[in-house]
């Protein structure tokens, strides 16, 4: 009798809260029926094994994931060696190194710089926006005064092979990028803290050999990266005007507020773009999307337009390279 009795009180509890906050009540539901895996930090492609390292120092010590995207990819952006983002990234047919990068924290707030050269952490630049401006998003040459008015440090950003390839490129100066070599891809990375909070980050010099003052969905929010506190995060790599077309991680993202698991909702976003894709008959074999996704209970999913991308998780358990599933 005495269960009874308590199971109508939790049953009326609950009731109410569901008339007044149906969000709340499937945010208490949620909690009760799993348990929360947090920390975790998901970031793409192979070098977001060696960011996730730099973001857990920070979320292993109950530190912010706002503050924990920022620093992850921050090491993406500072290596030459890594050629798709940031310093040494591979420059545009004009031989101008352009850089894209957005910013999401749990609250709302966003921040994005578009075609920014000379500052080889973009990502900062769009923190600061977010936080010290009333705009959201600044471009080309009014970004790099933005940021050079906020201290950071004008740079040649064409390292020497970089330059190299761009030479090599213009002798053809064939445009034809490569699906999975990693010459048009971002680095995404999504984070929940040991407060329940989510943020995300997004940093790339872009397509190689790209139309000067070619913006790809990089530092657009609702399609490279979208966070909703209440729900979940996204983020996504590949064909950056694929992803434009369908606003993807904001489907992502709402997809899982409907109910989907992460995976599901990844699943789904592929599965819309692909058909878009045979509409207007290009060839999907030519083209690459990923999409990777995490809810507010530590759950992920990840899934591509075809095989080839990979993504790194970072929890108390382990770090760890995951290839994706893949729809063709």
């Amino acid at each position: 009798m005495e269960n009874r009795r308590k199971f109508i009180k939790k049953a009326g509890i609950i009731s109410g809260i569901l008339a007044l906050n149906p969000l709340k009540a499937i945010e208490i539901l949620a909690n009760k029926s799993s348990k929360i895996r947090k920390p975790v930090v998901l970031s793409t492609w192979n070098f977001g094994l060696q960011s996730n390292e730099i973001a857990w120092k920070i979320l292993s010590k109950n530190g912010k994931s706002l503050d924990a995207v920022e620093a992850g990819v921050q090491l993406c952006e500072g290596d030459p060696n890594e050629r798709s983002v940031g310093l040494g990234g591979r420059p545009d047919r004009d031989g101008h190194v352009t850089l894209d990068a957005c910013i999401m924290d749990e609250m709302g707030n966003i921040g994005s710089v578009a075609c920014l050269e000379h500052i080889v952490h973009p990502i900062s630049v769009a923190r600061a926006v977010m936080e010290k401006t009333p705009h959201v998003m600044l471009v080309g040459e009014g970004a790099l005064e933005f940021a050079l008015s906020q201290g950071f440090k004008k740079e040649n950003l064409l390292t020497e092979d970089s330059r190299k390839e761009w030479q090599e490129w213009l002798k053809t100066s064939e445009y034809k990028p490569i699906v999975n070599v990693e010459n048009h891809d971002t680095i995404g990375m999504i984070a929940l803290d040991e407060f329940g909070n989510l943020s995300g980050a997004c940093t790339t010099s872009g397509m190689a050999f790209k139309m000067h003052g070619r913006v790809g969905d990089s530092p657009i929010i609702g399609a490279e990266l979208y966070v909703d506190n209440e729900i979940g995060a996204a983020t996504a790599t590949g064909q950056g005007e694929e992803v434009i077309r369908t606003c993807g991680t904001h489907l992502v993202v709402e997809l899982m507020r409907q109910g989907k698991t992460p995976q599901e909702a990844c699943e789904e976003a592929v599965k819309r773009i692909y058909k878009l894709i045979i509409l207007r008959k290009k060839n999907p074999k030519d083209l690459q999307i990923g999409f990777i996704a995490l809810n507010k209970n530590g759950e992920t999913g990840a899934f591509c337009l075809q095989k080839g991308f990979n993504y790194a998780i970072h929890d108390a358990k382990e770090n760890k390279l995951i290839d994706s599933p893949y729809l063709i």
